[in-house]
């Protein structure tokens, strides 16, 4: 019988040598090598390690740390709210107030409890309701993200149909919150609005600036004015309260109060708010005075009125104005677009800007008493020496010739006399005196100029002074580049010594220089702060904190000798037929100084080419001539200006008499009317 074929899988395998002999000591393969045990080992070890770390870990959070933890979790669904502090009060120097608080309805949005669908769309449903910009309320949405701890106000002064609807639709609006809240109330609307300032939201800048005081975002601030430099006393100190919420951010709870909030004291100031009513009223007719006769162009000025015994600022007025109560509640685009936008600005003649401490304005004839003390004090000039007064004179290698502003006159005139019938040809020669004095001469005005309070602030707790600007032969070097304009010649001094050209001044200086008459030589520092108050409760009256007295005034090393014959010319200038401001003063029961001036300065008006010249009528004094008290009344300096209002003695002197009217509480009868200018 033949074996069946081979198939392949029957084929015994061909011996190969790629292969190594079997080992005839094993029998079969082992199941574990030592080797193989250690690595089972290591790894069964770190194992038993990590589970146990994991158990540990879990028994200390649950066991050891669970009532901690728990906690936590309890107070996730607790908010922490900063209560506001209601700011306090600002009042006049008689205690009326000025400028206090209304309760109001605030509606907040936190960032960190909006949804992440349907973000834009809430946003735009709840700006419907609120009336305000969709975009704007979400461009601060998006910048609030990083900071979602601190909510936005979306907006303040809500109206009660509109908090209501937030109430019963409260579950359509996660992340909103009403809140009760402060708002300043202005009672005199816009009296005072460049002293007082206003307040708003604290912006991203001003928060940096102030890290170290306690600041949030969403607190209210003091922008400008006594608001602002009085802030920390003003804004109190807010209180924290919580209230538990649920996933959604909604309110679950009352409120529990953590620690109270801590009013703001008050601040009283040196103003006497019905002084400043006159002064702004008069200031308005000062303007519609000019107007009436003339001069359409006045559009504008200032009213300072101070003590010359320590600078109290007792009035400060500027027009235009503007009511610091727009600001307050909602914020207006439109109504605050002049106060924020350049073009706008322009176009309403500046409302924002503070003319009695930064309108800068050329002071024309009012700053020849300033003059004359300096000559005197360099013995450039002897007060009762003649010089002749003229219709004009002539000066310089080109004879140049300078006009007196009144043609007529030819006659020798005093010092005296020169001041109360403001010669202009008089202290031309007196500027040619310090020109020929040479290099050092030539600014010998200008030092005596500064000793006086001018180039420089005055120093007003308020802030935002202008410098002004005191020409001198140096800064022509600095500021021009033809050989011509940068060269002092003659008609630079005989210029300066009537206050026109390069020269500029703040109503609050030359307040200040005509104090310094006033009060026998000695410069003050104005001031509008007295003091900050804690108020009283249950009806008592309010406790003085902190006062803030007056710098002492510092003698600005006049000789008592030229200072009078100045006084004489000033009073003079009010009282004699031939002064300048008599027609207004010359009457007046209180015995007035003081002096008139007349300042051209280039003005941009439509239609007129831009070297447009306009006159800056000024009038500055004080009263009572000889320091007296009258009748209970201290003495008081005006200080006057009526932008492109024509001569000094037609807008600017009638303007100053309201205000002495008014805080002597003795009329006049003047009647405006046009009298002699200068």
């Amino acid at each position: 019988m033949t074996a069946p074929p081979r198939t392949p899988y029957t084929q015994q395998r061909a011996p190969s040598s790629r292969f190594l002999p079997p080992d005839p000591n094993v029998h079969e393969p082992y199941r574990l090598t030592p080797g193989l045990a250690l690595r089972v080992g290591i790894v069964g070890a770190v194992a038993l390690a990590a589970f146990a770390v994991l158990f540990f870990r879990l028994w200390s959070l649950q066991v050891l740390s669970g009532e901690r933890y728990l906690s936590e979790a309890q107070n996730n669904q607790l908010r922490t709210i900063r209560v506001e502090a209601p700011r306090g009060y600002i009042v006049d120097r008689n205690g009326k107030v000025i400028v206090s608080n209304v309760p109001g309805t605030a509606v907040k949005l936190w960032v960190g409890d909006l949804p992440k669908q349907g973000r834009y769309d809430l946003i735009k449903r709840l700006a419907a309701v609120l009336d305000v910009r969709p975009m704007r309320l979400a461009r601060a949405v998006d910048q609030r993200r990083s900071d979602p701890a601190n909510p936005i106000t979306v907006k303040t002064a809500v109206h009660e149909d509109q908090v209501q609807y937030l109430y019963e639709h409260q579950s359509e609006f996660p992340g909103v919150q009403i809140q009760q809240t402060y708002l300043r109330h202005y009672r005199y609307q816009s009296l005072a609005a460049q002293i007082l300032g206003y307040v708003g939201e604290i912006s991203a800048d001003e928060l940096k600036r102030k890290a170290r005081e306690n600041y949030r975002l969403g607190d209210k601030i003091g922008k400008t004015g006594v608001e602002a430099m009085y802030d920390p006393y003003l804004r109190g100190r807010p209180g924290l309260a919580q209230i538990q919420v649920d996933s959604l951010g909604r309110p679950q709870g009352s409120v529990e109060i953590q620690r109270e909030q801590r009013p703001g004291n008050h601040v009283r100031l040196t103003i006497d708010i019905d002084l400043q009513r006159a002064a702004e009223r008069a200031l308005k007719e000062g303007i519609q005075l000019a107007r009436g006769q003339g001069e359409w162009a006045a559009n504008g000025g200032a009213v300072v009125a101070i003590d010359p015994s320590d600078g109290a600022v007792l009035a400060m007025a500027s027009a235009p104005t503007y009511k610091p109560s727009v600001y307050v509640g909602r914020v207006d685009p439109k109504k605050i677009e002049p106060l924020v936008n350049e073009r706008a600005a322009a176009a309403a003649n500046h409302p924002g800007l503070n003319r009695a401490i930064a309108g800068l304005y050329p002071p024309g004839s009012t700053w020849k008493p300033v003059v004359a003390l300096a000559a005197m004090q360099e013995h450039l000039l002897a007060p009762y020496d003649s010089i002749w007064c003229t219709g004009s004179a002539t000066y310089g290698l080109d004879k140049q010739v300078f006009r007196n502003w009144n043609p007529f006159v030819n006659r020798p005139m005093s010092l005296p006399t020169a001041l109360a019938e403001s010669c202009d040809t008089y202290f031309y020669e007196v500027g040619n005196r310090f020109y020929n004095e040479g290099k050092a001469g030539r600014e010998r005005l200008q030092e005596w100029a500064h000793r006086f309070g001018f180039g420089e602030q005055a120093g007003l707790d308020i802030g935002g002074e202008a410098t002004g600007l005191v020409p001198t032969p140096e800064w022509r070097k600095k500021t021009f580049k033809g050989s011509w304009d940068r060269a002092w010649n003659p008609g630079d001094s005989i210029q300066l010594a009537i206050g026109q050209k390069d020269l500029t001044v703040t109503p609050l200086q030359l307040a200040r220089f005509y104090a310094m008459l006033a009060n026998g030589g000695k410069l003050v520092t104005p001031y509008v702060v007295a003091s900050v108050e804690q108020p009283g409760s249950n009806g008592q009256r309010s406790v003085t904190l902190t006062r803030f007295p007056s710098d002492p005034p510092q003698r600005a090393g006049v000789d008592p000798g030229a200072l009078e014959p100045v006084r004489e010319g000033l009073y003079a200038a009010t009282h004699s037929a031939n002064g300048t401001a008599s027609g207004v003063f010359g009457s007046y029961p209180v015995p007035i100084a003081g002096k008139t001036g007349t300042a051209e300065k280039v003005v941009q008006l439509p239609g007129y080419p831009r070297d447009h010249l306009e006159d800056q009528s000024w009038w500055c004094g004080w009263g009572p001539y000889d320091g007296s008290d009258y009748h209970g009344h201290k003495p008081i300096v005006v200080c006057a200006l009526i932008e492109n209002g024509g001569h000094g003695s037609t807008a600017a002197a009638p303007t100053a008499l309201r205000v002495f009217e008014r805080w002597f509480r003795v009329p006049s009868n003047y009647t405006p009317t046009l009298v002699k200018t200068d």
